[in-house]
């Protein structure tokens, strides 16, 4: 059972308020500690029409009663509105995230689960942010991160993330592909307890290059790569046709499936279950789960934000929580 699952709140303009107090309103199966502004979440609740009480973080379990939240207070540099975004609040954000990650690496909390942020207005407060995924990676020491996302029973991970498209065939490279890959072999077997997890692998090119008649990347790269991994006891099945490989058929039985680049894999994902998906990153020494979508801010304040992906984040995390078995230590000797 997972009792203290940090919670951040997100862009305070955005949806994030919004979804932690709608989130809170029933009664919940989880410990949940949000980390944000007071004023912002009472604001909020109220011009929702919620009843939200809120409670000082007092180092136990989290209360899981419904209107009541226990709650770590970071407070922002301005005052908020809903859906006008302040670079101000920049570094708020960024607070947030800090004290999630590092009481997760301290053992305080279980997991990170973190609702939408905005990228832009963190870069407009003169801050190099690149996201989440990154912040997290740097703060654990440095690793290399690995995105996977999870709608049901389908999982992608990438082996490139957020790269301009003419740069992805030349990041592909052996030691990239080997260090993802091991990640999402071990991953998959610490987070999630699958023995011999079997990983379908996307190829590069139309029809996995066509022995080379589409791209050489196949032959040179990705096919080398995957026979030395096999040699040490991955299941690995690939490189596939992209375009034939997210079928049913062949999906059938596999544990995750490894796309080249962010729109060859995350567009079927997002297709079979956005709003309810979930955006884990692995190769971190902590569990930190996402929603799949944005800030929304048209929607901020306005009752319309559906939290069914918030609450597939935290329902996947208390399961990776349970799967490893480090009750309270799960962050902290996850390695």
């Amino acid at each position: 059972m997972a009792d203290r699952l940090a919670l951040t709140v997100g862009e305070p303009a955005g949806i994030g308020p919004d979804l932690v107090v709608q989130i809170a309103q029933q009664p919940r199966a989880h410990g949940l500690i949000a980390i944000g502004d007071a004023d912002v979440l009472t604001q909020r609740a109220r011009q929702l029409g919620l009843p939200l009480a809120l409670l000082d973080d007092d180092g136990g379990p989290a209360s899981r009663a419904a209107g009541r939240l226990t709650l770590i207070h970071c407070p922002v540099a301005t005052a908020v509105t809903s859906g006008r975004l302040d670079p101000a609040n920049g570094p708020h954000v960024l607070e947030m995230l800090r004290l999630a990650g590092q009481g997760c690496i301290d053992g305080r909390f279980q997991a990170v689960v973190t609702a939408p942020v905005q990228k832009s207005v963190i870069n407009d407060a003169d801050v190099a942010f690149s996201g989440h995924t990154e912040f997290f990676a740097e703060l654990c020491g440095g690793m290399r991160p690995v995105m996977m996302l999870a709608a049901g029973e389908l999982r992608v991970a990438l082996a490139t993330t957020h790269l301009p498209l003419r740069e992805v065939a030349d990041t592909i490279t052996a030691p990239l592909l080997t260090e993802v890959l091991e990640t999402l072999d071990r991953d998959l077997r610490r987070w999630l307890g699958l023995a011999q997890p079997r990983i379908l692998v996307c190829g590069l090119n139309p029809h996995a290059g066509e022995d080379g008649h589409l791209g050489r990347e196949e032959l040179d790269v990705i096919i080398p790569t995957l026979d030395r991994l096999r040699e040490r006891g991955l299941t690995l099945e690939g490189p596939l046709p992209a375009d034939t490989l997210f079928t049913p058929r062949c999906l059938q039985g596999a544990d995750a499936v490894l796309a080249m680049y962010h729109d060859q894999g995350l567009p079927v994902l997002k297709h079979a279950g956005f709003g309810e998906a979930v955006n884990i990153t692995l190769g971190l020494p902590i569990i930190r789960t996402s929603v799949d979508h944005g800030t929304a801010l048209p929607l901020a304040g306005t009752g319309r934000a559906e939290t069914g992906s918030l609450q597939a984040a935290i329902d996947y995390a208390a399961r990776m929580v349970t799967t490893a078995g480090h009750g309270a230590d799960a962050c902290r000797n996850a390695e």
